[in-house]
């Protein structure tokens, strides 16, 4: 794992964002077991196995330099009782590498807490100051009327909706493309 990464462990008023590790494997398993959280995303419940190759590729990406098109995600658990409650990461826009996106997961019995925009709000600051990105962008479906509420608290702004894509990117096109700078970022966390 490059150094950087190795020591990031970001605290939040309530939540710790750190890497994965190996004993996170089932606690994030059994998290991604609920088929209700793909609502809006493109992917379904993976078996163990299919899971357990994703969860090595998670921790392989580690080993990605900041200078490389990376891909991270990280595990967030509460202060209060360690719970593992869902996930968020910074990488790729695959759809216009190399543009970066924020992203996260929180699981549904911790919905409605606030916690995703903890999560990103800690992660965007992370991605600007610590990687050194100047601009994030975040996708979401429209009717994903919650994420699109983190995507505001955050400063992003609408930049456009998606169209006109195909191939691998097909099943995108509709979701709602937003864009956060790093000055925003700072001038919405003055307010």
């Amino acid at each position: 794992m490059q150094s950087e990464l190795s020591m990031m462990r970001l605290e939040t008023e309530r939540l710790i964002i750190r890497p994965y590790i190996e004993s996170d494997l089932m606690e994030s398993f059994e998290l991604m077991q609920n088929p209700e959280l793909f609502t809006y995303m493109h992917m379904g419940v993976l078996s163990f196995e299919e899971y357990k190759g994703l969860f090595k590729w998670l921790i392989d990406s580690y080993n990605t330099p900041f200078n490389m098109p990376f891909k991270y995600s990280f595990a967030i658990r509460t202060k209060a009782t360690d719970a593992f409650i869902g996930w968020c990461g910074v990488g790729v826009l695959d759809l216009s590498a190399p543009d970066k996106e924020l992203y996260y997961l929180i699981g549904r019995d911790y919905w409605g807490n606030g916690y995703a925009t903890e999560a990103a709000s800690a992660l965007t600051a992370y991605a600007f100051d610590v990687i050194g990105l100047d601009k994030l962008f975040a996708k979401a479906n429209s009717q994903n009327t919650a994420s699109i509420g983190v995507f505001r608290k955050l400063g992003f702004v609408f930049e456009r909706e998606l169209m006109g894509l195909t191939g691998d990117y097909e099943e995108c096109n509709g979701e709602l493309l937003h864009v956060l700078t790093k000055e925003r970022f700072r001038k919405q966390a003055e307010i």
